[in-house]
């Protein structure tokens, strides 16, 4: 597979950002004609040849070992998920990245079960996507403006970047848009043999120039905690911490979580959240189909 210019362009903006003081090199003055480190300085720092460090910022990642791979990453200061974006792109030049078995796209009725019975915890299960394959009523709720949208499965991308209600449900909208490009960089990275994701990275990019814009940044970023604030059209501002969790017996799949601080005002909206898709018909239009 080629990736040549996904390998350069990663490498040579992750260079663009190291400033030499920040990488402990010394500074002579003077002005220099490239923003951030020169190749021959991070050839330098990795321990490597400047002629190699060239060839592999040039796109060609074959045969390159996992020692030199780590000594790049150090030099550039990559971090996690960057540093694993690295390799993923290496295994994908050297031929050794197979296709993956493709999730399910259902959720097995054990992960149903454990779903419906998260009752007081919004709870949903994404691929690498960002397609929504199975979420609990309190998710469908939350989500309700991505719900609207007739398309199924949801896919919270679209949702980000194409439908209008998504700038008002994210506050933050421009972080928001930040972190769904950077899950779906990295997704493509570990998968690049993933058609349904390169046809909608296509999509996106012709539709939206925010999307473009960012998917050009090679931006990762990994997805496990953290906190995110929603703006909900009946129970208003949510401040929720979320978990996502890898499902092991099902390889693509991620289990995401959200709670919010026992006895805050995001509790007290999640309680009349569930309240609101119990009893309102109207809550949840795509469960009257």
């Amino acid at each position: 597979m080629d990736n040549r210019d996904d390998v350069r362009e990663f490498l040579a903006s992750r260079r663009a950002r190291i400033t030499p003081e920040r990488a402990g090199l010394p500074h002579y003055g003077g002005t220099r004609r490239v923003k951030g480190l020169r190749r021959e300085e991070v050839a330098l720092l990795a321990g490597v040849s400047p002629d190699y460090y060239i060839r592999l910022e040039r796109g060609n990642l074959g045969g390159v070992s996992g020692t030199v791979l780590d000594a790049i990453s150090r030099a550039l200061r990559l971090d996690e998920a960057e540093h694993a974006h690295l390799h993923d792109l290496a295994r994908a030049a050297n031929g050794t990245a197979r296709p993956r078995r493709r999730p399910a796209p259902v959720v097995r009725p054990g992960v149903r079960q454990l779903l419906d019975a998260m009752t007081d915890a919004p709870a949903f299960v994404r691929n690498g996507r960002l397609d929504v394959l199975g979420a609990n009523p309190a998710a469908e709720a939350l989500y309700s403006p991505a719900y609207a949208a007739r398309s199924r499965p949801v896919n919270l991308a679209r949702f980000c970047f194409l439908d209008p209600r998504a700038t008002v449900f994210y506050p933050d909208w421009a972080g928001a848009a930040d972190q769904t490009v950077a899950l779906l960089r990295t997704e493509a990275g570990r998968d690049p043999y993933d058609r349904d994701l390169c046809d909608m990275v296509g999509e996106l990019s012709t539709r939206s120039e925010e999307f473009r814009v960012r998917w050009a940044a090679h931006d990762v970023r990994l997805h496990h905690t953290g906190v995110k604030t929603f703006h909900h059209p009946v129970v208003g501002d949510l401040i929720l911490s979320f978990e996502a969790m890898p499902l092991p017996a099902d390889p693509g799949l991620t289990l995401t979580a959200y709670s919010a601080e026992p006895g805050s005002p995001s509790a007290d909206s999640l309680r009349l959240l569930a309240g609101w898709a119990a009893t309102s018909s109207a809550a949840l239009p795509h469960r009257r189909a």
